[in-house]
């Protein structure tokens, strides 16, 4: 049977309707990609003495990536890894600042969409918990970090970052064989095609972390 010529219109321009919204999709895709891979190349390959200038250079790109897809998880969660990153290697009164800052981006994503980038804004947010001074300086709990940590692998179970931010997270608070599980469990995580720098770099420091841990024993 012929499809009905007014029918046929109609299925031609809802198609045409939903090209600018793939489009729209694609490039944010490719944009948050992009910041993952800058965000890799500041991190592992930089000199230190170049990151703090780099991440304040990123943390633009972020933002301004942000404002113009509003409504989009990931540029949100990404500015949050990106001033996380930049408060590790700044340190000070600006860092705690920042860590702050990160934290409320996040919160922000997770209302949005809070399963996106493999459970990353979890990770970022437990990492933040346990590393950010308590009450009254920061905001940090180990018991909201071990929760949101879990949370993060409940969604990427296999994940390299999960898995190496829960060993530390367990290595900090004594639990020294888990730490060694989770790192191992780390280390066994498949290879993300698109971030192969990200993946070098972490295992660098999962591997570092191992040694750390078993020499002190």
């Amino acid at each position: 049977m012929k499809t009905p010529i007014a029918l046929r219109v109609l299925l031609t321009l809802a198609t045409l309707a939903m090209l600018p919204v793939a489009a729209w999709a694609d490039a944010v895709d490719s944009a948050v990609t992009n910041l993952e891979q800058a965000w890799a190349h500041v991190t592992y390959e930089l000199p230190k003495a170049q990151q703090d200038a780099a991440y304040t250079a990123l943390q633009a790109r972020a933002s301004s990536l942000m404002a113009q897809y509003p409504q989009r998880a990931e540029p949100k969660a990404w500015e949050a890894i990106i001033l996380s990153s930049h408060a590790g290697e700044h340190g000070g009164l600006a860092a705690l600042s920042m860590t702050k800052q990160a934290r409320t981006l996040l919160l922000q994503a997770e209302k949005i969409s809070p399963d996106v980038l493999h459970g990353s804004i979890f990770t970022t947010l437990g990492s933040l918990y346990y590393q950010v001074p308590g009450w009254p300086l920061g905001f940090g709990d180990k018991d909201k970090a071990r929760a949101l940590l879990q949370q993060a692998l409940r969604l990427n179970p296999d994940g390299i970052d999960p898995n190496y931010f829960y060993g530390d997270f367990l290595n900090r608070n004594g639990d020294r064989a888990g730490a060694l599980a989770a790192l191992d469990k780390a280390l066994a995580a498949p290879p993300r095609p698109d971030q192969p720098v990200a993946d070098k770099g972490r295992r660098e420091q999962v591997r570092k972390l191992i040694q750390s841990i078993q020499s002190s024993h």
